[in-house]
């Protein structure tokens, strides 16, 4: 059964950094593509950034280009995001989910997701 564990969330100044990483088990003869995905209180769950099964493949949300970097140890089964110059709008909760649309960025019907990390950026 496919699992998704994150972890590196925390509370950070504005203008600071955090690294989330997800640990992807449990699969069998194929690789997933990735998605990082947040959710702040009151608002709908949003796509960050996306990367496809073999890394070659990466997509990001305006709002966060030139500040996060998504990438993928296959050897390790692990997926990162990197958040530099981060902002306050950043807080929320930071889900990893595997099988996703990498081009779009989206979830499909077979998403699957993790539990959640909480990044919240004071300013």
């Amino acid at each position: 059964q496919l699992q998704l564990v994150e972890s590196g969330g925390g509370l950070v100044q504005s203008g600071g950094s955090l690294r989330l990483s997800c640990e992807v088990s449990g699969f069998i003869g194929r690789r997933y593509a990735i998605g990082w995905f947040r959710q702040a209180p009151g608002d709908v769950r949003e796509a960050v950034s996306c990367i496809s099964s073999s890394g070659g493949i990466t997509e990001y949300a305006d709002s966060v280009k030139g500040r996060f970097t998504i990438s993928r140890d296959n050897a390790k089964n692990m997926v990162y995001l990197q958040m530099n110059s981060l902002k306050p709008e950043d807080t929320g909760i930071y889900y990893c989910a595997a099988d996703i649309d990498v081009g779009a960025c989206t979830v499909v019907a077979g998403t699957r997701w993790g539990q959640g990390t909480q990044v919240t950026v004071s300013s």
